[in-house]
């Protein structure tokens, strides 16, 4: 069966693709972290014509004062400066070149849109593809990869337009220590991280539930490495959607991570592109049933090009609602069929 694509899917709203080909120009060589990832994103989008008739959301770099209801201005101005001195490494994961500041900055500001097309009622769901990714940055360091935390810069400006729920959800193999760093005494954020465990960054165990006013606040479920989409299914039905109907999130955001993937190389979890499809249809249910609909999804990890496009893919289906084309994803090496491709 061909995919459809978007324009053909009656009564759908389209999710908007928050994408530039600056994002391309944070130059990190052979790093696994690498324009190549986009790339790989964007020839697959463009092959199966799903770059069409989206909504068109305009994003410019996130401002010093947004970036700082997360990072303290100190990190800030030190970041700004080390990579304004030619950059160099941040620390032994992360590559900071000359522009690399301005271009995580840029990636926050896509965050930032893709919250204001949802409140302002322009288009209830986006898809941020920018790098480099962020959940690894804390308020006070860049790691893992991670200058600027997009996902937590886009849950503050949801709480600075008066948002009083968000829910993030993050599926990375690695769990999300610095989106975890910057809510873990709030109230205003349920953080569920379901990650590999142990794993880079050490953090992110079942214990670690939030402090003061944050307490249960926070949900780390960490799972030994092989878990599959079944896993992780049972999880979500298990113990993150219970949570989610006792705090009713107003809005929802998605650290979409890809290297749970069982083909990605810095990771040792068995899920699959389709699984990825099946994780993000419960979180639009999620977000249909208290967030009036409103899902945002920010690109984080996922190092193999081909099992990173395909999980994309998925999960664009499901925002979508596509279900033809979850139902055309293969896997094993993140292929296509002969008809989704044609």
């Amino acid at each position: 069966m061909t995919t459809p694509p978007p324009e053909e899917l009656p009564n759908r709203e389209r999710t908007a693709l928050l994408r530039s080909v600056v994002f391309r120009e944070h130059d990190t060589g052979g790093h696994p972290e690498n324009a190549g990832r986009l790339v790989a994103i964007d020839d697959t989008l463009e092959r199966l014509h799903l770059l069409r008739d989206r909504p068109d959301i305009p994003f410019s770099a996130a401002p010093d004062d947004a970036l700082a209801r997360v990072h303290d201005p100190r990190y800030i101005a030190g970041v700004q400066e080390f990579a304004a001195r030619g950059g160099g490494w941040l620390d032994a994961d992360t590559v900071v070149g000359p522009s690399s500041v301005d271009i995580a900055a840029l990636a926050a500001g896509a965050g930032i849109a893709a919250v204001d097309a949802a409140l302002d009622g322009q288009t209830k769901r986006s898809f941020v593809l920018g790098r480099p990714p962020g959940h690894h940055a804390t308020p006070t360091r860049g790691m893992g990869f991670c200058i600027f935390n997009t996902v937590a810069v886009a849950a503050a400006h949801a709480l600075s337009r008066g948002v009083d729920r968000v829910m993030i959800v993050d599926w990375d193999v690695h769990h999300g220590n610095g989106t975890q760093d910057a809510f873990y005494e709030s109230d205003q954020v349920l953080f569920c991280s379901v990650h590999q465990w142990p794993l880079y960054p050490g953090t992110g165990a079942a214990t670690e539930r939030g402090t003061g006013r944050g307490a249960g606040y926070t949900i780390n479920v960490p799972l030994a490495a092989g878990a599959d989409d079944g896993a992780y299914a049972d999880i979500f039905d298990q113990v993150i959607l219970p949570a989610v109907s006792a705090f009713r999130p107003q809005l929802v955001l998605v650290s979409a991570g890809f290297d749970a993937h069982a083909d990605d190389p810095l990771g040792g979890m068995r899920v699959t592109a389709q699984g990825f499809g099946d994780l993000a249809r419960r979180v639009v249910q999620i977000a249909e049933t208290h967030a009036a609909g409103c899902v945002i999804a920010i690109l984080e990890g996922g190092y193999d090009p081909a099992a990173l496009a395909a999980s994309v893919v998925a999960t664009l289906g499901a925002l979508d609602g596509n279900d033809a084309l979850l139902n055309d994803t293969l896997e094993g090496e993140g292929r296509w069929n002969g008809d989704a491709t044609s």
